[in-house]
């Protein structure tokens, strides 16, 4: 490793102890809350909402990879790859904020319309991040992975860290993978969520919120798709310098 893959891969690792730490009280009881809220919601409105999430997400994965670059010269170094990436992000991030200052100073109604325009934001910058890491987003595999990043962005702690053993094992776990669970995938997500969204169609303070949440919503993306793509690419490369 030279010097900035060694400084990259010490940051994985103090990531990776942030990933694997302890909930505290309060992360503890507001996931046992939700949890119950989710139990009283009638089992045809969990299908439904499953459903509408997996088509939206599928939608935005074959878009996403058509309209993403295959080909992009970006240097052969990790740290090459990664300024770019930091620039993808910066450019991102004000495109997520400028969206949810403009749905969340809506209200209600455009409020319910940064979902999916969030999402899509999201998914077009893993893609992105994916191409310039070298990884083909058009094999099913690299699209399931991408998906898990995703998850491991907008999980609680208990399925943060049941995602984050599968990312870091991929080579070894992607094949037992048939397919997303898509009920966790929307539950986890939406409960991720939920509050900092109901606060973004209030009038008045959802202008403010929307571009806040969006921004850091992004950067949260942002990191863990770094660091996850750090665990395949320097995992590689240290077992190749051993």
């Amino acid at each position: 490793m030279n010097q900035y893959e060694q400084q990259a891969y010490q940051e994985m690792l103090e990531w990776e102890l942030k990933i694997l730490k302890k909930k505290s009280t309060f992360q503890q009881l507001s996931k046992k809350a939700q949890n119950k809220i989710n139990s009283y919601i009638p089992e045809k409105a969990h299908q439904i909402m499953t459903e509408a999430i997996k088509h939206m997400v599928q939608t935005t994965l074959v878009g996403s990879d058509f309209t993403t670059r295959k080909s992009q010269d970006v240097g052969n170094s990790l740290e090459d790859k990664e300024k770019i990436i930091q620039q993808k992000l910066e450019n991102y991030r004000k495109t997520a904020m400028i969206e949810g200052a403009g749905t969340g100073a809506g209200g209600i109604f455009l409020g319910l319309a940064d979902f999916p325009l969030l999402l899509s934001i999201k998914m077009k910058f893993l893609f992105e991040v994916a191409t310039v890491y070298g990884f083909d987003t058009s094999r099913y595999e690299e699209r399931l992975f991408i998906l898990h990043v995703f998850q491991l962005a907008f999980s609680n702690d208990y399925k943060r860290r049941e995602v984050y053993h599968l990312i870091k094992y991929w080579e070894k776990e992607k094949d037992r993978l048939a397919d997303m669970d898509w009920r966790v995938f929307q539950q986890e997500y939406r409960d991720y969520i939920d509050l900092v969204k109901l606060l973004q169609m209030i009038p008045g303070l959802g202008a403010i919120v929307g571009a806040y949440a969006n921004y850091n919503l992004l950067d949260q993306l942002g990191q863990t798709a770094k660091n996850s793509y750090r665990l395949r690419v320097l995992g590689r490369t240290k077992i190749q310098g051993e």
